[in-house]
């Protein structure tokens, strides 16, 4: 199984991904390492990207998800995964599930407030809740809750 931790920046995609990993003896992968360098320069001078920026990018990550689909090896993979058509790219098989980071505008904002050594400017948030289009085919869970809340829920969700 491939569980993609998704949600706006702040949601705590990477805190819960790898606790989760961890706690199921998988590989986590990290979706902002997969960004070009150029993607990573527009969001920390606080441009946002457009979908032609996110291409290379969310072709990476379905790299990753096929590789880790052919090996038969679950996978945890943090990715904000923001549109429809986003996640259609990275749903190669049944086998892989989304988890949204539910939680509100404020609750992000004082996140990432408190975040140093990231990219992702802060003032970007309002534009990734612009972006966003709720995901109806996944997991959703309180963002607020602790990681090792959300992680218990998503095990027993999917009975791991």
């Amino acid at each position: 199984m491939i569980i993609i931790i998704m949600g706006v920046a702040g949601s705590g995609k990477s805190t819960v991904g790898k606790l989760l990993a961890n706690e199921l003896g998988c590989h986590f992968y990290e979706g902002d390492d997969l960004h070009p360098e150029a993607n990573v320069k527009k969001m920390a001078q606080g441009i946002p990207l457009d979908d032609k920026d996110r291409a290379p990018w969310l072709e990476a990550i379905r790299k990753i998800i096929r590789d880790a689909l052919d090996r038969h090896e679950n996978a945890v993979i943090a990715c904000s995964a923001l549109k429809n058509s986003y996640r259609d790219i990275l749903r190669l098989s049944e086998d892989v599930a989304f988890v949204y980071l539910k939680g509100d505008f404020a609750l992000f904002q004082q996140r990432l407030a408190g975040r140093s050594g990231h990219f992702m400017n802060p003032n970007l948030l309002g534009s990734q809740f612009e972006t966003l289009e709720e995901p109806k085919d996944a997991l959703q869970i309180d963002a607020s809750l602790s990681p090792e809340e959300i992680a218990r829920q998503i095990r027993k969700q999917f009975s791991i």
